[in-house]
């Protein structure tokens, strides 16, 4: 990292927190040790991981929503385990699948101005992993394709429309601690507890790359640098500072830069805008949000500025850039969760021109697919869509992508007494069964070494 003063149009950025009226106030944030963002945004709704007993839940809220929130808020509540982690689909702004403890992932359909009630009966449910479900990650470039990871060392890709699972990965040997897909979908990277980073094919289940991450015992996280195929890690080195990498995907082993930030606990949650280039560093359990600038010289990543607050992070959520007010100059929104509330903070580039800065806002993704899922499954590869966000300082209107999904019915246990004791007598006799058949094989056994 460089810190000498550079010439940067990002040079001035600044953060702005919204008014208290402005802010989504009087909300429970989840408080498990499980490391997610616990907060994500579109341009339509923001999620918040729930703290609730007796089960898992989301509040989804319209973002036009603001001000407090009333105490029986409507709720995503149809897991019977906590939530550990939410991802809104690209393509369809009233998508969102959801992991949970509970070892399934289920994806939800939300009404057009929110929920009016509990939701409770997911679109679809989907079944394989045999432990709790850590991450879920759309892919960006493909219609409908999620990939979630477990704490059974599994990674897995799904097709959500069917209901069904495209590809798994196998290839781990400890819990995978973060997941993300590279610029145009044909790649995953994943940091693991093992303290390795590795990029796969997921579609071939081979592994590209791997090497050793941050050697620290705690939390890491691995983005991809957009479309120059660079990776971004954070986590902890051997005496607990926290430090970032910047790392090639074709020479994992050799970091093109690696530089510890400072000696504060909380994991470090990269957000990075592939239009300007601009790289947000989020510290959990610390009020500071630092920002770099990624380039193709010779360090690749400058200092830009800090901002800073009193008021400690838990989680963070990334606004996408079509729901950003370009009208301000404002380059990127954080939602940031503090306990009791989630606070807008818009991040902009002084300008005194009321005109559109086409230099601040290149074409950006304009969340409409390249490829379908078959397509996708089947080997091709393809850039994201990207739309202009001029004229009008809005993102254009689009039709969201229909979802007629093949629900899937999930196998469930016993639900009252007498099937309980049924399926007691089954699992009996069935034991019962295997015992006599041990009995067979061990006297087989005796009576081939007499022989």
């Amino acid at each position: 990292m460089s810190k000498f003063v550079r010439s940067s149009k990002y040079r001035h950025v600044f953060g702005t927190p919204n008014k208290k009226e402005n802010c989504y106030d009087n909300v429970k944030v989840t408080r498990s040790a499980w490391d997610s963002n616990k907060v994500k945004v579109n341009p339509k709704f923001v999620s918040i991981i729930w703290e609730a007993g007796g089960g898992g839940s989301v509040a989804v809220i319209p973002l036009d929503t603001q001000g407090k929130m009333k105490p029986d808020l409507p709720q995503i509540s149809g897991h019977k385990g906590p939530i550990l982690d939410t991802d809104f689909n690209p393509f369809n702004d009233n998508l969102i699948a959801t992991a949970s403890e509970d070892a399934y992932v289920k994806i939800w359909q939300l009404p057009d101005g929110g929920l009016t009630s509990h939701l409770i009966e997911p679109a679809q449910n989907l079944q394989g992993h045999r432990r709790k479900v850590g991450t879920a990650d759309f892919n960006p470039v493909a219609n409908n394709i999620l990939a979630t990871s477990s704490t059974d060392f599994q990674l897995k890709i799904w097709d959500i429309e069917k209901g069904t699972e495209a590809f798994n990965i196998g290839n781990h040997a400890d819990i995978i601690q973060s997941v993300a897909w590279n610029w145009d979908g044909s790649l995953l990277a994943t940091a693991c507890k093992d303290k390795k980073i590795r990029v796969f094919d997921p579609r071939t289940n081979t592994i590209a790359q791997e090497a050793e991450g941050h050697q620290g015992v705690k939390g890491s996280r691995v983005i991809w640098l957009g479309r120059n195929n660079r990776l971004f890690t954070t986590g902890f080195g051997k005496t607990s500072e926290r430090q970032y990498m910047i790392l090639d995907h074709t020479d994992l082993a050799n970091p093109l830069v690696s530089c510890n930030v400072d000696n504060a606990s909380g994991l470090l949650m990269p957000f990075f805008d592939p239009d300007t280039g601009v790289l947000f560093l989020a510290g959990k359990g610390d009020g500071n949000i630092r920002y770099y600038e990624i380039t193709e010289e010779k360090d690749y990543c400058y200092y830009l500025s800090e901002f800073k607050s009193n008021v400690p992070q838990v989680g963070m959520g990334w606004m996408p850039k079509r729901g950003c007010d370009v009208s301000v100059c404002e380059i990127a929104r954080l939602y940031k969760a503090i306990g009791t509330m989630v606070e807008p903070i818009s991040f902009q580039v002084p300008r005194k021109s009321d005109m559109f800065q086409d230099d601040l806002f290149p074409d950006t993704f304009g969340g409409e697919p390249s490829l379908s899922a078959d397509e996708w499954i089947s080997g091709q590869n393809a850039e994201p869509k990207l739309v202009s966000l001029a004229p009008g300082f809005q993102a254009p209107a689009r039709q969201a992508q229909e979802f007629t999904p093949q629900k899937q019915v999930l196998e469930e246990g016993p639900k009252n007494e007498n099937e309980l004791r049924a399926e007691y007598e089954k699992l009996k006799n069935r034991v019962s069964y295997l015992e006599a058949e041990l009995v067979k094989r061990d006297a087989r056994i005796k009576e081939l070494e007499g022989k």
